[in-house]
Order: structure tokens, then C-alpha cells, then sequence
């Protein structure tokens, strides 16, 4: 009963119960649409949106409007710059964003330096502040969430296809530009839930780690989407209740429970962790672990990374 009790405490807070549901939502959010940016290596284009959102956060805050229709809005106008800028022969996909992300950031700076004094407010946009997020912004990230999700639901078969192979998708009559700018739009909906927890710096640790974990222990795409919502719902329950317990930060605690599940899902994988391929080893030349499959380098459908792209 005592022990119940302990785990309980912290969540009898108004607070701590909105702090709650804002970590649940951006961790289901960000693992559930992770699977794309892992699948698609699109890590750098996931860091380079959380930077890009950073102006529209800056302009909202010196006019006093709410940070989420800020960011949203430069960040899906930085989504659009790198898909119109990238589909320029000349210039690659990670040249686009380089050169658009470095400067919609030294645009956020350039405004914060024109301030006289940097407050708090700004400060936890940069670093969360899961504890002060209030009802309204906790509305809008569920509202927001519901749609990111929904929008998977929805389009699942020309995102998969597109992620996995553009050209068939094109091929099939599919708007491979139009849904490139979809999946970017749904990323940049997704930095702005996670903002409130664990701000700009950290969210793309968000947006990738629950994803990678979960890709240690499932071959196919729809199981990855559900397994790395509920490991971010459980890194962002765990986190908090961490933070409160040892007085820390909880933006920072989250992601270092995700990290720490992740290193050691990496070790103790079923299939592909260290352990079972180290004890692989001492099978026969020739002979499969148990389980039929070789835990060497399995093959690979083209354009995909290693998934295999039907349920």
C-alpha cells in the first residue's frame, strides 16, 4: 500500500496530472511518427525543423501570442522552403535543409539578442517545462496529436509506399511531393506537442528513440508505429516521475530514460542485440540460431532499411 502510495503522490498535483498527460501524448506522438524518421534516415531533417520552429517561437512570444501558432506556422513554412528548394537538381535534399534551418535559427537568435534581457519563458522553450504547461497549451497538444495521428491513420499506404519507395509511388499515380510535404508538416506538428516537455534541443531525441528501440525488436512498419508510441508514452511517464522524485529536470530525465531503455534494448535485443549475437558465435559454421533467421546482416528491400514495407 505504501508503495502504491509513492508512485501516487506526486500525480494527486494539478499540475503534475497535466504534466502527466503532456508527456503521454508527446511520447506516443513522437514514437508513432518516429518510425518514419528511422526508416527513412530522416534524423537531420527531424533536428532541422526543431531549429527552424525556434523563430516562430521567438516572434510569438514579442507579440504576446501563443508559442504553438508561432512555431506551427514558421514551421511549416520551412517545410515547404525544403521541399520547393530541394527539388532543384542542382541542389541535394541535405543542402536544402542545411542552408534553410541555419537560417530560420540565426533569425530566432538575431531576435533574442534584440531583447534586453532573456527571460524564463523563452528559456523553457529551448529546454521544456513540462510542470508549467497549462490547460489551454495542454488542449492544443492533444488536439494537435489527435490529428498527427489521425493523419497517419489516414494516408498509411502513400506514406509507407512514398517512404519506402518513391518511384513505385509515383509510378501508381501517387503525389510523391505533395505527401514529402505531408510527412514534413506531421514531423513539424510533432516538434510543437513535444515543445512543452522536453523543449527545442531535446526533441529530436524524442523523435528517434522510442522508434530505434522498438526497431530492435519488430521486422515490420505497422507493429514499429504502435510498439514506439507506447515506449515514448512509458519514456515520458517514467521520466517525470523520475524528475519529481530526484528534483531534476524533467525535459532532460525523459530523454535520458529513453536513452538508457535504448542501450540496453540493444543488449538484450531477441534477435539483433549484442548478447545474442555475441552467443551466435558459438553456433556451427552454417547453422541458424534459434529462430531460423541469421543474426549476420539479413537482406535488405531496396529503399527500405530493412523493414519490410507490407503488414
Amino acid at each position: 500500500m505504501h508503495l502504491l502510495q509513492w508512485f501516487s503522490d506526486p500525480f494527486q498535483y494539478t499540475f503534475m496530472r497535466r504534466a502527466l498527460i503532456e508527456v503521454v501524448v508527446m511520447g506516443a506522438v513522437t514514437g508513432a511518427l518516429g518510425a518514419y524518421i528511422v526508416v527513412r534516415g530522416l534524423a537531420f531533417i527531424g533536428d532541422a525543423l526543431s531549429h527552424a520552429v525556434f523563430p516562430g517561437i521567438v516572434i510569438a512570444f514579442l507579440l504576446g501570442q501563443n508559442f504553438f501558432a508561432g512555431g506551427l506556422v514558421f514551421g511549416l513554412l520551412t517545410s515547404f522552403g525544403i521541399g520547393v528548394v530541394s527539388r532543384n537538381r542542382r541542389i541535394s535534399e541535405d543542402t536544402a535543409i542545411g542552408v534553410i534551418f541555419a537560417g530560420a535559427f540565426a533569425l530566432g537568435v538575431t531576435l533574442i539578442s534584440s531583447q534586453r534581457t532573456y527571460t524564463k519563458d523563452l528559456a523553457s522553450f529551448l529546454f521544456g517545462n513540462v510542470l508549467g504547461v497549462s490547460t489551454s497549451d495542454l488542449v492544443i497538444a492533444v488536439i494537435l496529436g489527435g490529428l498527427v495521428i489521425l493523419a497517419v491513420i489516414v494516408f498509411y499506404k502513400e506514406l509507407l509506399l512514398n517512404a519506402f519507395d518513391p518511384t513505385m509511388a509515383a509510378a501508381v499515380g501517387y503525389p510523391t511531393f505533395a505527401l514529402d510535404l505531408l510527412l514534413l508538416g506531421l514531423i513539424t506538428v510533432t516538434i510543437i506537442v513535444a515543445l512543452p516537455a522536453v523543449g527545442n534541443i531535446l526533441v529530436l531525441a524524442m523523435l528517434v528513440t522510442p522508434a530505434a528501440t522498438a526497431r530492435l525488436f519488430v521486422d515490420r512498419f505497422a507493429p514499429l508505429m504502435v510498439l514506439g508510441g507506447c515506449l515514448g508514452a512509458i519514456f515520458g511517464l517514467c521520466g517525470l516521475f523520475i524528475a519529481y522524485r530526484a528534483n531534476v529536470a524533467a525535459g532532460g530525465t525523459i530523454v535520458l530514460t529513453a536513452t538508457a531503455a535504448f542501450l540496453l534494448a540493444l543488449v538484450v535485443a531477441p534477435k539483433d542485440g549484442i548478447l545474442r549475437r555475441l552467443f551466435s558465435r558459438d553456433l556451427p559454421d552454417g547453422e541458424p540460431p534459434e529462430g531460423g533467421l541469421m543474426l549476420a546482416e539479413r537482406p535488405v528491400e531496396p529503399g527500405a532499411s530493412g523493414i519490410p514495407a507490407g503488414d
